[in-house]
């Protein structure tokens, strides 16, 4: 992992260490609950044209009564062959992780967020980010919830010609879930990273989503992915986009 990701992300879990230390005369706060998921879809085509594609996720959450943190990593790889000659066409990995100090029990906070993405044919070798900043519930009630994330922060990357870029940026993040069902919900999640320099790259993400439970601990989501780069290199499309079908573990 590059280094400014790796020394964030260090000091961040030093931080939350330290806080809690601090108060020595408090009672240890069990966590309440910690969950994760793995996530894991596979598509094999053979014949004339042979291609696989292979795509898994992993979120986990931990919920203190003063903080809540959240880590996700995200992969993406695909290969095609066509008359002998092998080509890969999709290598992507993303990785976060955010810290919210709550404010109020459930609806407001305070966080600090980096991320780091390895997207092979985007042009770039790497893209960094890292900002801080405030986090509120708009609403909830027993089927839906709407939450939203903005702050400033900076974003670093890498091309793969070498040069870098940094930026100041304003972070955004919005979730909302709508549950049809105790076995059914959608949910939608958009995120950007807003360059405030008209000449510096915006990143952005969406993903629309179904999940369906299966049973217990096992359900199965379709979901439509789309990352953009407002500023395309190397002649590059500035879009993408990928529909999946996994299966989810939930532990």
């Amino acid at each position: 992992m590059k280094p400014l990701l790796l020394s964030i992300l260090t000091g961040l879990a030093c931080s939350v260490s330290s806080l809690h230390a601090s108060e020595p005369g408090q009672l240890e706060v069990p966590l309440e609950p910690l969950s994760a998921e793995v996530e894991l879809g596979v598509i094999a085509t053979t014949g004339n044209t042979e291609s696989s594609a292979v795509k898994g996720k992993a979120t986990i959450k931990q919920d203190f009564r003063e903080w809540k943190n959240k880590y996700q990593f995200d992969a993406l790889y695909k290969r095609n062959t066509y008359e002998g000659d092998d080509q890969t066409t999709a290598q992507k990995v993303f990785f976060s992780a955010q810290s919210d100090y709550k404010l109020s029990p459930e609806n407001s906070s305070v966080f600090v967020y980096g991320s780091y993405t390895d997207d092979r044919f985007s042009g770039y070798d790497y893209q960094n980010t890292v900002a801080f900043g405030y986090s509120k519930r708009l609403f909830a009630d027993q089927d839906s919830f709407l939450d939203y994330n903005i702050g400033p922060g900076y974003s670093f990357n890498r091309r793969d010609d070498g040069g870098v870029e940094d930026s100041i940026i304003v972070h955004l993040q919005m979730e909302y879930e709508y549950n049809f069902s105790p076995e059914v919900k959608f949910t939608q999640m958009l995120g950007s990273d807003v360059a405030l320099e008209s000449n510096k790259n915006t990143a952005s993400k969406s993903e629309s989503s179904i999940t369906s439970k299966l049973r217990d601990n096992l359900s199965m989501k379709a979901a439509y992915n789309i990352t953009h780069n407002s500023l395309s290199l190397d002649m590059r499309e500035k879009t993408d986009s990928v529909t999946s079908v996994t299966l989810i573990y939930a532990f």
